[in-house]
């Protein structure tokens, strides 16, 4: 039997603190060597394009598939990211879900930039620069709420509309200096020029080769953490930053064998890309959590 689970079903069953703490195991685990390289396809349409990512997390094998078109809100009122994830069981093969990926995939990015604040990021920070207003971005301030203090927040969208619906959910000012950075845009185009001493950015949206967000001279200047590298020089700001040296993966700090902030003044970059194992682990939760609560639709494939 194959477990079918809705967006509904997903956004029930995986709550960030639970997707942190699965993501930053699955972080820990890519760092030991313990898994596979996650593998990834990409295929561009004339409006958009299509991801499909893979990856083992102890007994499951994920592949996940994402339509993301950029102008699917304005245009058709429609997510600009839309996708199925399948979760097999390693052991024998068998596909045991087949969920909405949606949820998943916006949790897992947020969380793992909880992840990488936590250990890259100054501690006692409070003030967060976002630039990307939409669902996405709340969601990242949720989770990077799960791991620090977030007094602050100043906020950066085309849309006024979005940086309106952020401030019902938390107190924007116009101007200040943060302690922490998020981009999550869809952006050909550099959005992020300079940055203050001691700040962590996440740089989030970029996830093909035409996204840029970061000035490549500002990632030449800085720390680089990726999630993957082989799949940053691809995909993520990296690929636009010739020159730029890798300091680790966030695996690597995260499992004690590299280290993470070596000074106050250190500018660190987290170059995020989404990893395989990331959906990996959120989808077991999520399966597991479905079948201790009897949630979903039970099919013979």
């Amino acid at each position: 039997m194959t477990r079918v689970l809705t967006g509904s079903d997903v956004a029930a069953l995986l709550s960030l603190d639970d997707c942190i703490a699965a993501v930053e195991s699955a972080f820990r685990a890519h760092g030991e060597g313990a898994l596979a390289p996650p593998g990834i396809l990409s295929v561009h349409a004339e409006r958009g394009a299509f991801h499909i990512k893979t990856a083992m997390f102890g007994r499951w094998f994920a592949a996940k598939t994402n339509a993301n078109f950029p102008s699917n809100p304005s245009k058709h009122n429609l997510p600009t990211v839309q996708g199925v994830l399948l979760l097999f069981d390693a052991d024998d093969g068998v596909p045991v879900a087949v969920m909405d990926s949606m949820e998943i995939t916006v949790r897992r990015t947020a969380a793992a930039t909880a992840v990488a604040a936590k250990h890259l990021a100054r501690p006692a920070t409070g003030t967060i620069e976002i630039y990307g207003c939409g669902r996405q971005g709340r969601v990242q301030l949720e989770a990077l709420a799960r791991v620090m203090p977030v007094r602050r927040v100043i906020a950066h969208d085309i849309d006024p509309r979005a940086v309106e619906r952020l401030a019902a959910h938390f107190a924007l000012v116009e101007r200040g200096e943060p302690d922490v950075i998020v981009t999550c845009t869809t952006s050909r185009s550099p959005v992020l020029r300079e940055a203050r001493p001691g700040v962590f950015i996440a740089a989030v949206g970029a996830d093909n080769p035409e996204k840029v967000e970061i000035d490549p001279d500002l990632m030449r200047r800085s720390t680089i953490v990726t999630d993957v590298t082989a799949q940053a020089m691809e995909l993520g700001d990296l690929h636009h930053a010739s020159g730029a040296v890798v300091h680790a993966e966030l695996g690597e700090i995260v499992a004690g064998r590299k280290a993470g902030r070596r000074a106050d003044d250190e500018v660190i970059i987290f170059d995020s890309t989404g990893a395989g194992f990331q959906d990996a682990a959120a989808a077991a939760v999520v399966y597991e959590r479905a079948r201790e609560r009897g949630a979903g639709i039970d099919v013979v494939m």
